[in-house]
C-alpha cells in the first residue's frame, strides 16, 4: 500500500484521458464512476479498502463502493486545491481514495467505541469502521460547493446538490471563496453519497452518530477519535502528495524541493501573506517585480512546509534564500547576492527600510489572477551592505499581519509507513518514538538529570495549590509562560499541533498532558524570535528561556525526588525508545476532554537523585 502514496505529481495523462482532457477554456466531458475509478492506481486503493473491511464483495459493493462511486460521479476531474495539495485534474477523487485507505488503517489500532465492553466493541465494529471511511470520504466534499464555479456549455450554473454533472462542463476557483468554508459545507451533500439505509443503520449508535455529525459539520474538536482519524489521515495524504516522507526527503532531488518550495510561496501569497497595505505588509507588487520581506517570509514558508509535514527544508533563511536562488526563484542583486535592501513608500507618506527578496511576477500569478500594483514606490538601496544577511542586519521589519504556524512535522508516515512492512505498526513506532528534536542524551534540560527508567507509571498527583488560570485567546503579547501555554491550548484546538502521533511535541498519557523537552519549547521559540532578545539577556539560549517560564508556572508534576523531567517509553513489537519530557498536574490546561491515553507510552520513574 505504501508504494501507492509514494509518487511524485501525476502526469495528467494517468488520471484524464486524452478524450476527456481539458484544453484552454475548452470543456471537459462527465465520466461515469467505472471509468473514473478505472486507472491501476485507483484499482489498487480500492483494493485496499476492501482489505480493510472485513467484508465479502456484495456487503464492501454496498457499504463502501457505491458511496465510493457516487463521489467520484460528484467530483469527476476537480482538483482538490487551486496550488497546493493534489491540484491537478482528479486530485479531489485520488485525495478521497487516499484519506479512506490511510483512516481505515489507523482505525485498526484502536477499540471502538473506547470504554465499553469488549463485546459492545466487537457488535459495532463493522459500524465504526464505516463511519471512519464515510467521514473521511466527506471532510472535502463541501469544496465543490463553495470553492468552485461550475457552469455548463450553455452558461447554466452547475451546483452538487442538483446531482452529477451530465453535460460538459468548464470550472474555477472562486476569487472570493473563504478558506475554511469548505468544512462547513460538506453537510450539504453527504445525504448524495451515503443512501437512507446507510444513514438509518448509523443513527442506530448513538456514539458514532454524533462524532460523525461533528465531522461532518467541520467541529473536529468535538468528534474525539473520530476526529482524530479523519485529522491524521488527511495531514498524510497531503504531506504525502507534497513530497513529505522524512525518510526520503534528505535525498530527494532538487527539483523536488524547488517544487515544494515554489508550491509554499503560492499557497501563502493566496491564504495567508497580505501585499501592498499602506503601511505594514508582507510584500508589494510592482509592474515588474513581487518584493517580500525576506525574514518574515522565510519563516512562514518554513512553517507552513514543516505543517504539511514536509522535512528537508533548511532550518536557517540563509539555507533557504541560496536554494530559491540557485533555482532561479529570486532575482539576485547586482553583486549576486539574494537579499536586496530597499525604501518602500507609500501614497500617503508612510515609508520604512527593508531586506527584501525580489521574484517575477510571472513566477506567482498567471496573468488574469495578478493583484493591482502597489501604489507607491520601492526604491532599492546603492549601499555596500545592500544584500546584508537578515541574521546580521538591523533593518526594521514590520509587525506581523499573518500568522502561519508550524506544526510538529506530522509523519505522512503515521499512516503510511504502517505499510511498508507486513503489519506495519513496527514502523509507526519507529517514527513516534523519534521526536521532532533529539532530547538530551545525557542530562535533561536546565542540569535535571535524566536516568534509566525503572518503576511503574507515577501515583496520581496530589492536589495542587490553585494555579494560574490561562486564557487561550490569541495572545498577542510578550512571550511568557503563560504566553506559551495559551499558544499551545490554541494550535492544539486548531488542529495545528497534532497529539499521540509520530513524532507530536504532545501526548496523551497517564491520564494526563506529556510535553516533550526540548522540542515544544523550541517550538515555540521559533515562532516567537523575539525570546532570542529576552533570553539573550540571561545568557540562556530561547528554549531555555522559554522552559525557565513555564516552570515557573508550577503547572507540572515533579518526581517524588523532586525532578521535573520524566522519562516515556515508545514500546512497539521490535524496539523500543524514551522521550523526555513534562507531565502536567492538570490536562485541562489543554483539554477540556481529555484524549485517551496514546497506548504506545508509559512513563517511567526515574530513581531519587540528589541535584
Amino acid at each position: 500500500m505504501f508504494a501507492l502514496f509514494q509518487r511524485k505529481r501525476p502526469v495528467q495523462a494517468a488520471t484524464v484521458s486524452p478524450a476527456t482532457a481539458t484544453k484552454g477554456k475548452g470543456l471537459t466531458r462527465p465520466e461515469p464512476a467505472a471509468s473514473l475509478l478505472a486507472t491501476p492506481r485507483r484499482q489498487k486503493l480500492l483494493e485496499h479498502i476492501w482489505q480493510r473491511t472485513s467484508l465479502s464483495r456484495a456487503q464492501f459493493a454496498a457499504l463502501y463502493l457505491a458511496p465510493l462511486e457516487r463521489y467520484a460521479e460528484l467530483v469527476q476531474q476537480f482538483p482538490a486545491s487551486e496550488s497546493h495539495h493534489h491540484a491537478y485534474p482528479g486530485g479531489l477523487l485520488d485525495h478521497g481514495l487516499e484519506i479512506v485507505a490511510y483512516a481505515l488503517k489507523l482505525r485498526q489500532s484502536h477499540l471502538l467505541p473506547a470504554g465499553t465492553t469488549p463485546e459492545d466493541q466487537a457488535a459495532q465494529a463493522e459500524a465504526w469502521t464505516a463511519a471512519t471511511a464515510y467521514a473521511a470520504l466527506l471532510h472535502d466534499i463541501g469544496k465543490i460547493a463553495v470553492d468552485l464555479h461550475v457552469e455548463m456549455g450553455d452558461g447554466s450554473v452547475w451546483h452538487p446538490w442538483h446531482g452529477p454533472l451530465l453535460h460538459p462542463y468548464r470550472f474555477r476557483y472562486r476569487k472570493d471563496r473563504e478558506y475554511r468554508l469548505h468544512s462547513a459545507a460538506s453537510g450539504l451533500l453527504y445525504n448524495r453519497l451515503l443512501d437512507r439505509d446507510i444513514l438509518d443503520w448509523l443513527s442506530g449508535y448513538r456514539e458514532l452518530w454524533a462524532a460523525l455529525l461533528y465531522v461532518l459539520a467541520g467541529q473536529y474538536e468535538h468528534a474525539g477519535v473520530l476526529g482524530e482519524l479523519v485529522t491524521q489521515a488527511d495531514r498524510a495524504s497531503v504531506a504525502q502528495e507534497l513530497g513529505g516522507d522524512p525518510a526520503k526527503a534528505m535525498a530527494a532531488p532538487k527539483h523536488a524541493l524547488q517544487r515544494k518550495l515554489l508550491e509554499g510561496l503560492r499557497y501563502l501569497l493566496k491564504e495567508e501573506l497580505k501585499l501592498n497595505q499602506p503601511q505594514a505588509s508582507d510584500g508589494w507588487l510592482t509592474q515588474d517585480s513581487l518584493w517580500l520581506v525576506s525574514k518574515t517570509v522565510s519563516d512562514k514558508l518554513r512553517a507552513h512546509l514543516l505543517s504539511q509535514g514536509i522535512e528537508g527544508i533548511p532550518a536557517n533563511n540563509t539555507a533557504v534564500f541560496n536554494i530559491l536562488q540557485d533555482h532561479g526563484m529570486l532575482q539576485a542583486t547586482p553583486d549576486d547576492k539574494a537579499i536586496w535592501k530597499a525604501i518602500v513608500t507609500s501614497e500617503a507618506g508612510w515609508t520604512h527600510t527593508f531586506t527584501l527578496l525580489r521574484l517575477a511576477p510571472a513566477l506567482i500569478w498567471e496573468g488574469s489572477e495578478r493583484p493591482p500594483a502597489f501604489q507607491g514606490t520601492v526604491e532599492v538601496v546603492q549601499e555596500e551592505d545592500a544584500a546584508a544577511s537578515p541574521a546580521t542586519s538591523t533593518t526594521a521589519e514590520p509587525p506581523s499581519t499573518a500568522s502561519v504556524t508550524p506544526t510538529p512535522a506530522l509523519s505522512p508516515l503515521a499512516p503510511a509507513a504502517q505499510a511498508v512492512g507486513n503489519d506495519g505498526v513496527d514502523a509507526l513506532l519507529d517514527l513516534l518514538g523519534t521526536p521532532d528534536i533529539e532530547p538530551p542524551p545525557i542530562a535533561a534540560p536546565l542540569n535535571e538529570l535524566t536516568a534509566p527508567a525503572q518503576a511503574p507509571e507515577p501515583s496520581a498527583p496530589k492536589p495542587a495549590a490553585p494555579q494560574p488560570k490561562i486564557e487561550a485567546e490569541d495572545a498577542r503579547t510578550s512571550p511568557s509562560g503563560e504566553h506559551f501555554i495559551a499558544w499551545l491550548r490554541r494550535h492544539i484546538e486548531a488542529r495545528k499541533l497534532i497529539i499521540n502521533d509520530a513524532k507530536a511535541l504532545v501526548h496523551t498519557v497517564a491520564d494526563t498532558v506529556y510535553l516533550v523537552s526540548p522540542g515544544v519549547f523550541q517550538r515555540y521559540a521559533q515562532e516567537h524570535p523575539q525570546t532570542a532578545f529576552l533570553a539573550r539577556q540571561e545568557q540562556i539560549s530561547d528554549w531555555q528561556w522559554v522552559q525557565k517560564r513555564f516552570e515557573k508556572l508550577q503547572l507540572h508534576r515533579k518526581q517524588d525526588s523532586g525532578l521535573n523531567i520524566w522519562t516515556c517509553e515508545v514500546t512497539g513489537p521490535r524496539k523500543s525508545r524514551r522521550l523526555h519530557g513534562y507531565l502536567l498536574l492538570d490536562p485541562r490546561h489543554l483539554f477540556d476532554e481529555v484524549p485517551i491515553n496514546n497506548p504506545y507510552l508509559t512513563v517511567l520513574n526515574t530513581p531519587t537523585t540528589t541535584v
